[in-house]
């Protein structure tokens, strides 16, 4: 597989939280090549790779399909678009941006900005109650083809930097499937260690929604949640970062298996895999959690791909990092021989 153009594809395929459902059928149709019972269930993408086998533990690989977007909530007399959010976006960008509004067919609009000449503070944040989208259409227009609840994603692509590294909007976590895909590709008709199924999850921005069914649907043996975390850049706290292109991040909580955590360390190591670890000191703000306490719970654990500027139209990853989570994932995964 092309790892660059599949990561490209995914992240601008549109899916607000809630609203997963043109990124679900892309990434339906790029997982039926290696699960080809895969299927779109409570819109969550899942599918079973490889033979199931009496005796092996059941292993989830989860990434979510969502991203932050937002939602029409009005049309002002005047014509302008005035929204809500879905999920936590950085509000500091919230002037001038583009964005495509996903009505009876797409429409472009850009979110309006007070220019500095008449603003008495250039540095005020908007909040959303402030927050207006202009289109150029009236209101009778926006009406025949915008409802009330229609979804609203930043119109961004993806550009290349310097070396592997890409900058885009929904980096956040569709590079995260990427990298079980790669995984998958890099497995082929290997013999596994574990019985797995993966599903690619809705609403994880809204509090791991979608994750929530599929664990209690599927109910593993052990889940592992491959999201992204913070990669540092300049101004920030270098103890609560990862960098880039120094490998996935391997989780190590409390509300995380210890057991896991160290089998993935020693898969990397055994391996030759370059990786990185994330201490948290409580819950991960991830699908582990919902993974970690579901039924009598799975032994869960994060991976998670390095990106700096989160929640926002200019996430920055190294691709690097995603060929070596899906290395790590597909080296976990493989039976030993």
């Amino acid at each position: 597989m092309n790892l660059k153009n599949t990561v490209f594809a995914l992240s601008e395929a549109a899916g607000a939280a809630g609203y997963e459902a043109a990124a679900a059928e892309l990434a339906l149709d790029m997982l039926k090549k290696y699960c080809p019972d895969a299927e779109i269930r409570s819109g969550n993408v899942v599918g079973h790779f490889g033979q199931f086998r009496d005796g092996l533990p059941s292993l989830v690989l989860d990434a979510h399909i969502d991203q932050i977007g937002m939602v029409v909530t009005y049309i002002t007399d005047e014509g302008f678009i005035k929204v809500g959010n879905l999920g936590g976006i950085d509000r500091r960008l919230l002037p001038a941006q583009p964005v495509i509004i996903h009505g009876k067919k797409e429409i472009n609009g850009v979110i309006c900005s007070v220019p500095p000449h008449l603003s008495n503070d250039g540095c005020e944040v908007l909040s959303f109650d402030d927050t207006a989208i202009d289109t150029g259409l009236t209101k009778a227009e926006l009406e025949e083809i915008v409802s009330l609840g229609d979804s609203i994603t930043f119109d961004v692509k993806c550009r290349e930097l310097i070396g592997e590294r890409i900058t885009g909007g929904a980096l956040d976590d569709r590079c995260g499937i990427a990298s079980i895909l790669y995984a998958l590709e890099l497995l082929g008709n290997s013999p596994a260690a574990y019985n797995v199924t993966v599903i690619f999850s809705t609403q994880e921005e809204l509090g791991e929604r979608g994750a929530k069914i599929g664990a209690f649907e599927i109910n593993p043996d052990i889940a592992l949640a491959v999201d992204v975390s913070f990669a540092y850049a300049i101004g920030e706290d270098e103890k609560k970062c990862g960098y880039l292109g120094k490998g996935p991040m391997i989780g190590i909580s409390p509300s995380l298996s210890r057991e896991i955590s160290d089998k993935l360390i020693n898969t990397a190591k055994s391996s030759g895999i370059a990786y990185q670890t994330e201490v948290m000191n409580g819950l991960t703000s991830t699908n582990a959690d919902r993974y970690s306490v579901n039924r009598a719970g799975a032994k869960a654990c994060t991976v998670s791909i390095p990106l700096r500027n989160m929640h926002t139209p200019v996430e920055v990853i190294d691709l690097a990092d995603v060929r070596l989570t899906g290395e790590l994932l597909a080296a976990f995964i493989k039976e030993a021989e």
